[in-house]
């Protein structure tokens, strides 16, 4: 998963732009990004690493002009060294910049197309490279000294037509401005707002509504499926949908784990969302498990759960506690690459609170169960705290099946829920009792709010049906064996890193 902004200003915007980067932090810890436009040049600064990190102050003096582009990145497809950071640039037609959340999955495919028929060469391994190529091939079929609103419609257009997978994109255009849109199924969220100053109107494009609302900018909208919305570099705002056969089908995993509770993503807030899975949760409870439960005290595993975790305490009666102390200096383990690090950092991340664990039965709520190492570790931790009996409950379905639209579990083999059955979950991460949300649930969690502008989600982690239609067992396998090689890749740059450290030493 990553967060893209963009910002159109009458201002300097680098300040803006790197201040919605934090406010997307929780979207990615890999890289980031930014780059701006000034008099028809563009500066760019980009590395692995943090925000707080990639940029220094002579950075920033660096990042002139009134329009800018930001991303910040975790890998999904490709490598994560610096060479695939973003934004990512293109010198012809016109000079353009490119940031992308979501993953192509016909990237295969258009790699040898674009050689072959566009005579485009790709560098990296990075399916964003492949996107701004294919949008830049396609501003170019209709050759014009300005670039017209009317021609990136059309362009954007035959995008769409080219590919497949899930995308929202936000680009400059040297001397022109900017231009975002989201793909046809509007998997990834893109909102745009409005903020007024004394030199006229400025616009955001972005993730999630906090990283606008952070800023001062009053929402105008979420984008459209298969949407392109123009804004110039004088102000001027044009927007077009440019699919046939769009639908609005949001990945619910943003409302379960990814965005931030206080974010609202196509008409539904995050933290209302999360506030009914605990209550559903605590109704599923009731039904399988009696009034006798037997729970003493309802504990969240920080931090995406808590919303959920209060609302379950709150319906079953019984006391909400915070059991666990978070480390705010790790990054998010879900999100971390290599199952050694992840295992690591759960220890580094929380401490458990003896007091209240000692001789309770607790229940311990978490957004999801996906690979179940971080879970029964958490489990022996409550354990070791003195509790007399764990049970464990799961906001979301069973995770089941990779996700190939933009977030980072694309082989079965690491899902533990995939050839599971609950019970035998529930042994292997060493709980008294495991219960898991309802997809029919989650979704209801979801579309209940009377402002949510989709009443269908991408569950493919749940259900294994996915809504581009163009992923089958090979595409699966390919995928991991794509990953097991960029791992040992990995492995062996560290290897030859400590040998060189070793014989230097």
């Amino acid at each position: 998963m990553c967060g893209v902004v963009g910002i159109v200003g009458k201002n300097p915007v680098a300040q803006d732009l790197y201040d919605a980067l934090i406010m997307l932090q929780h979207r990615g810890q890999d890289a980031a990004g930014i780059t701006t436009s000034k008099q028809g040049r563009f500066f760019m600064r980009k590395s692995n690493g943090l925000v707080s990190e990639v940029f220094r102050e002579k950075d920033m003096q660096n990042l002139v002009g009134n329009i800018g582009i930001g991303h910040i990145r975790y890998p999904t497809a490709g490598s994560s060294s610096s060479a695939e950071a973003q934004p990512m640039y293109v010198n012809s037609p016109y000079g353009i910049v490119m940031a992308h959340n979501g993953n192509l999955t016909n990237a295969a495919e258009l790699i040898p197309q674009t050689y072959q028929s566009d005579l485009r060469h790709i560098n990296t391994h990075s399916d964003s490279e492949i996107l701004l190529n294919v949008l830049a091939n396609e501003l170019a079929k209709n050759p014009q000294f300005q670039p017209t609103p009317e021609q990136i419609f059309s362009a954007v257009e035959r995008t769409h037509k080219r590919l497949r997978g899930a995308y929202a994109v936000v680009a400059l255009i040297s001397g022109f401005g900017l231009i975002a849109f989201r793909d046809i199924y509007a998997i990834r969220p893109l909102i745009y707002g409005r903020r007024e100053t004394d030199n006229g109107a400025e616009f955001m494009v972005a993730s999630e509504s906090v990283a606008l609302q952070a800023q001062g900018f009053a929402i105008e909208r979420d984008l459209e499926p298969g949407e392109c919305l123009i804004i110039t570099e004088a102000g001027e705002v044009y927007s077009q949908k440019c699919a046939e056969n769009a639908e609005r089908i949001s990945c619910i995993f943003e409302y379960v784990y990814f965005a931030r509770p206080d974010s609202t993503i196509d008409g539904i807030n995050v933290y209302k969302s999360r506030l009914r899975m605990g209550e559903k949760l605590a109704n599923r409870i009731l039904e399988e498990w009696g009034e006798n439960h037997e729970i003493d005290v309802v504990i969240p595993i920080p931090d995406t759960s808590r919303s959920s975790a209060i609302e379950l305490a709150n319906r079953l009666g019984v006391k909400f506690r915070e059991g666990f102390m978070k480390n705010r200096y790790i990054g998010r383990t879900f999100i971390m690459p290599g199952q050694k690090k992840r295992e690591k950092s759960v220890r580094q991340k929380l401490s458990a609170l003896e007091l209240e664990f000692r001789n309770k039965n607790v229940l311990l709520v978490d957004d999801s169960i996906v690979r179940g190492t971080t879970s029964g570790q958490i489990v022996q931790m409550a354990r070791e705290a003195g509790a007399k009996k764990v049970f464990f409950a799961s906001a979301a379905p069973p995770v089941r099946f990779p996700n190939v639209y933009g977030i980072d579990m694309p082989s079965a083999d690491e899902l533990v829920a995939h050839s599971k059955s609950v019970a035998e979950i529930c042994s292997l991460i060493g709980a008294d009792r495991l219960i898991y949300q309802t997809l029919e649930d989650l979704i209801d969690c979801c579309t209940a709010n009377r402002h949510s502008l989709t009443k269908k989600f991408e569950c493919s982690i749940f259900t294994g049906e996915y809504i581009t239609g163009d992923i089958n067992e090979k595409y699966l396998e390919d995928l991991k064996n794509e990953r097991r090689k960029a791992k040992s890749n990995t492995n062996d740059n560290l290897q030859l890193v400590a040998y060189r450290d070793k014989t230097e030493n």
